[in-house]
């Protein structure tokens, strides 16, 4: 027997698998320390990766940072379907801000935010990876929900959703009053009192 048939778990690893080694390296090190921890050097250290592979899929540590909070907080952030926009809105963005305050995902997502400023590769991984496909899943609730007749036809879903997520973003980098599930309760029924059409209205108990 070869020396090589001997140590079967020697070798290339998969890519998937050291992409998923790369990342919960990336979000331990971001959670634990902050973004500045995150830098090619640790993460190689720390993941057992070398800094080529990281090169290679990521152009820098501030991309890289961006993916892995990406697929820290994927699940959290399922948009739910159960034929009622209220209801579906309201259980998103309470899981949102909950997700935002609870430890430290709002801190890390607002440094995220702040260096995306001045770093194009962070801005693009931020927009491409993040903040899009969120905005994505909430229009097209919002155009199910004026299919169904519960919005107005004239109702505009990148407003709407300006409106509701962009106020948490708000008060999570502009202090000034606190993010709660209360206030994003609040912000579905402002919103949805101008948009929803009378009959579906009527149905709620505001």
């Amino acid at each position: 027997m070869t020396n090589a048939a001997a140590r079967p778990g020697r070798g290339r690893r998969p890519a998937e698998e050291v992409r998923t080694r790369v990342l919960a390296a990336t979000s331990t090190l971001l959670f634990d320390e902050g973004l500045r921890s995150v830098t090619f050097d640790r993460v190689a250290n720390v993941s057992g990766s070398s800094k080529t592979t990281l090169y290679k899929w990521w152009p820098t540590p501030g991309a890289l940072a961006a993916d892995a909070y990406f697929a820290s907080s994927r699940e959290r952030l399922e948009f739910p379907d159960s034929g009622d926009i209220r209801r579906d809105i309201r259980s998103q963005l309470r899981a949102f801000v909950r997700l935002l305050t609870d430890g430290r995902a709002g801190s890390v997502i607002a440094e995220l935010i702040g260096a995306a400023q001045s770093d194009p590769a962070l801005s693009e991984a931020l927009s491409a990876g993040y903040t899009m496909p969120r905005r994505r899943l909430a229009i097209d609730a919002i155009e199910r929900a004026r299919g169904r007749g519960q919005l107005r036809e004239d109702a505009d879903p990148d407003l709407l959703v300006d409106q509701l997520w962009g106020a948490c973003y708000n008060r999570l980098l502009v202090p000034d009053n606190s993010l709660s599930e209360a206030y994003a309760d609040a912000l579905v029924d402002n919103a949805l009192r101008g948009a929803a059409t009378g009959a579906y209205q009527r149905q709620q108990s505001w």
